[in-house]
C-alpha cells in the first residue's frame, strides 16, 4: 500500500480538513497517538491521513490498518450507518478498520494496545 492514498481531485481539500483534525485532536486520540507514534508498535502510523474520501484517525501504511476513534455521535443512527459504508469501502480498498470509543481508549488503553498488537501478530 502506497503513502498516496487520496483521491486526487479532493486531495488538497482533504489535506487541509487533515491538518485541521491534527490540531483539534481529542483526549483519547493523542493518548492513542502518544502509544503508536514513532514506530512504538513495530509498524508506522500516520495520523489523520486521507484515504479516498475519507480522513482515518490512523493509518499504518505497511499493515494496512486503520484505526478509528469514536466520539459519542457514532452511537446515532445515520452516523452509525455512515461509519459501516465508510469501512465496507476502506475494506474494498484493501484496508482492515478497528474502531476504539473515546471511552475505551481513556479508561483502558492496556486493552486497546493489545488489540492493535493482535491484528499485527495474527491479521485480525
Amino acid at each position: 500500500m502506497s503513502y498516496k492514498t487520496a483521491a486526487p481531485d479532493r486531495y488538497e481539500l482533504l489535506k487541509a480538513f487533515a491538518r485541521e483534525n491534527r490540531k483539534k485532536s481529542t483526549l483519547a486520540e493523542t493518548m492513542l497517538w502518544e502509544h503508536i507514534r514513532g514506530k512504538a508498535l513495530g509498524v508506522k502510523f500516520l495520523r489523520q491521513h486521507v484515504i479516498g474520501d475519507y480522513i482515518a484517525d490512523f493509518l499504518s501504511c505497511e499493515g494496512g490498518l486503520v484505526i478509528e476513534v469514536d466520539g459519542g455521535y457514532h452511537a446515532e443512527r445515520q452516523q452509525h450507518e455512515d461509519d459501516l459504508y465508510r469501512e465496507k469501502v476502506l475494506e474494498s480498498m484493501g484496508y482492515h478498520v478497528i474502531r476504539f470509543t473515546n471511552e475505551e481508549v481513556v479508561e483502558d488503553i492496556d486493552r486497546v494496545l493489545t488489540e492493535i498488537k493482535h491484528y499485527f501478530d495474527y491479521g485480525e
